[in-house]
């Protein structure tokens, strides 16, 4: 006779605060089933050095597919079904730059390394994701957890309204970790862009580039779906929010946030990045700047606070994904889709970057998907928590780095190994070392590790919790239902 399903749902929360505890080494990971056709992006012109995770670098001038693979990204719990099947399977092999040159220290002699026990039969972890229905039973933990029946904190938050367009400021209320009081344009007017054109210079009225370099508070909204191929890089000004729920917004070029405040960005796709020449930009109203070639990162945060990066789509730059530095701080990076590159996620750009002792940086939520190889993230100097993230996908090279001393706290998890096992990496970039990475705190609290990953340890352990109350930013959710409350990372269909 089956078990009533408030005992079932009793236990399955018994379980997951066990989440410390789970997984086995040698068991099926999870991973996610492609449901959906692919988008087709248009070229953006230029070559530009780009990750394939079918072979080594390579120049690339053509049009691009988003080899996402269709992960289905819709309002799942509106429609009252599953928005996408779990099923179990092994990560796929990423294969490695050859010219990387980081130089990592040794660490095989480290005396913590977190990893799943080793034991006979199946553990609590592969028990939930291979037992009958195992969606079901993920989602009904994610709905114990509150909300509106995703678990997600943040979705829940805004989510839960039917008539979120009417109240789309809410928003700004929603952030978690350390960029939680981001306002972006919270009690400004709201712009619409109804014009994917672009000029740098002198932008038009209705352009995504003229609502970002106006004064004040301003909450940014689309009419309509569109492709807008910047043609320069986009400097954001200070108290804005680009939201891009109701409309699917592509940008193919680099947004950048240098020495500004209060920044939200949400539900853009951003892609295809290249490096654009030196060119004049405006940045306010007032005030055109010369800037010389650009970096070529999808968002590139410059010496700026209280941002939050929510619900984005980021592949194929030349450069990083997602890089932070030069002093930036109290930034949150939830909810996002990365795949199909190599440098992921900098936090703090160089050995001679001291004032980033300073960054706090919450990287929470985020489905790290297919051909993506190393910085998920990689920090220098500062404090990161590192919560909730679903690694099933595997990595490359490493999914956690970094040098310089910074303190990470990885919390709640869900690392599913591929060819490479170790989650961790330490640097050796010629920056100071503060006394040996031995020294460096970094902890895993509530890690899910599958497939044989671990992650290695140093400094004060996990239980210090003095040490690493600086880093702690937003509670954690059990690790086991990562893969039900991620399921919507990246734009959402609304």
């Amino acid at each position: 006779m089956a078990r009533p399903m408030m005992t079932r749902i009793l236990v399955l929360l018994f379980l997951a605060v066990f989440a410390s505890q789970l997984a086995a080494s040698h068991g099926r990971p999870v991973a996610r089933k492609a449901t959906e056709a692919s988008y087709d992006y248009a070229d953006n012109g230029g070559a530009s050095t780009l990750w394939n995770t079918e072979s080594s670098f390579s120049s690339q001038t053509s049009s691009f597919t988003d080899s996402r693979s269709g992960v289905d990204n819709v309002d799942s719990y509106a429609s009252g079904g599953v928005s996408e099947d779990i099923y179990v399977d092994s990560p796929e092999i990423v294969h490695l730059d050859p010219n990387s040159d980081d130089v990592f220290f040794d660490t095989s002699n480290a005396e913590t390394v977190y990893k799943a026990p080793d034991h006979d039969g199946l553990s609590f972890s592969e028990y939930n994701v291979t037992e009958e229905k195992p969606e079901q039973m993920l989602d009904a933990l994610a709905k114990a957890m509150g909300g509106c029946g995703t678990g997600n904190p943040i979705d829940d938050c805004w989510r839960c309204d039917a008539n979120w367009r009417a109240h789309r400021q809410a928003l700004a209320s929603c952030a978690v970790g350390f960029g939680r009081n981001a306002l972006g344009g919270k009690n400004g007017p709201i712009y619409v862009v109804t014009n994917n054109a672009d000029d740098a210079q002198n932008p038009a009225p209705g352009t995504l580039r003229y609502g970002v370099t106006r004064d004040g508070p301003l909450w940014i909204t689309f009419a309509k779906s569109m492709t807008i191929q910047l043609k320069a890089e986009l400097w954001v000004s200070s108290y804005k929010t680009i939201d891009g729920r109701g409309a699917e917004v592509h940008i193919t070029n680099q947004v950048t946030m240098k020495r500004v405040d209060h920044v939200i960005l949400h539900g853009l796709h951003i892609h295809d990045v290249r490096p654009s020449g030196a060119s004049a930009i405006r940045i306010s109203p007032s005030k055109v700047v010369k800037k010389g070639t650009s970096e070529g990162d999808g968002i590139h945060i410059w010496g700026s606070n209280n941002i939050w990066v929510d619900h984005c789509y980021l592949a194929k730059a030349t450069d990083g994904l997602v890089d932070i530095t030069k002093g930036s701080t109290d930034v949150t990076v939830s909810n996002n889709y990365l795949t199909n590159h190599n440098k992921v996620m900098l936090l703090g750009a160089s050995p001679k970057d001291t004032m980033d002792r300073n960054m706090r940086i919450t990287v929470a939520f985020n489905k790290f998907g297919p051909g993506l190889v190393q910085r998920l993230p990689r920090a220098r100097y500062g404090v990161v928590h590192v919560l909730n993230n679903d690694y099933s996908d595997g990595w490359g090279l490493y999914a956690i780095g970094g040098s310089e001393d910074p303190t990470i706290l990885s919390q709640g998890n869900h690392f599913n190994a591929a060819s490479t096992k170790e989650v961790t990496k330490r640097i050796d970039d010629g920056g100071p070392t503060f006394g040996g990475w031995q020294k460096w705190n970094w902890a895993s609290s509530g890690d899910v590790f599958l497939g044989g990953a671990f992650f290695t340890g140093s400094g004060a352990a996990a239980s210090s919790s003095g040490v690493y109350a600086k880093a702690f930013s937003t509670s954690s959710r059990p690790a086991t239902i990562v893969p039900a409350i991620t399921k919507s990372a990246g734009p959402l269909s609304l």
